[in-house]
């Protein structure tokens, strides 16, 4: 999805590059080098964008750090590191809640081959295991994994574990009917 979101904005005449990050872990520590692709795009200044990060972002951040910015799925930042930044979210109850870090060294696609072969065939992979959708709304991100739905609502998440096949299919139906109004 990174890919093809810097691919239309470079035929856009952006500047795309590609960014890898590693994404921190709720046990702690985080993942593999090249284990996300992020975007820095330059326009007037430095932006980062990503549009494969399930609960993140919906605009672009200024690729500054130190600074809480607002956007309609939350407040985030950019904080520096060591070597790395960090992208966080300010989360309700426990301040701020890393997603991931990533360095500004430009790379290439094939630099993610290895890891993206791993996220779409390993038993391991959060991405094998078990079905995912998610759109990005107004109000948040409505997502189902497996039989949970997840709807956003008043700055919560809202969870409800649907009981039937038949259930999940009408909750995607409606989702798509919804975003097909708006």
């Amino acid at each position: 999805m990174e890919r093809s979101f810097a691919a239309l904005l470079r035929w856009l005449d952006f500047s795309a590059t590609l960014l890898w990050a590693r994404v921190a872990r709720d046990e702690g520590g985080e993942g593999p080098e090249f284990d996300h692709l992020c975007l820095q795009v330059d326009w007037d200044e430095p932006w980062l964008a990503d549009v494969g990060f399930g609960e993140s972002f919906l605009e672009p951040l200024r690729l500054q750090t130190n600074v809480a910015q607002a956007d309609p799925a939350g407040t985030f930042r950019i904080d520096q590191r060591h070597d790395r930044l960090q992208f966080e979210k300010a989360e309700l109850d426990d301040g701020w809640k890393r997603q991931y870090s990533f360095t500004l060294q430009p790379r290439r696609l094939h630099e993610f081959a290895g890891i993206g072969h791993h996220h779409q065939t390993s038993p391991e992979s959060p991405f094998t295991g078990k079905r995912i959708c998610t759109r990005a709304t107004d109000d948040g991100r409505i997502t189902l994994a497996d039989m949970k739905l997840i709807v956003p609502k008043n700055d919560r998440r809202e969870e409800t574990m649907l009981s039937s096949e038949p259930e999940r299919i009408d909750a995607l139906r409606s989702s798509s009917a919804s975003s097909a109004r708006k």
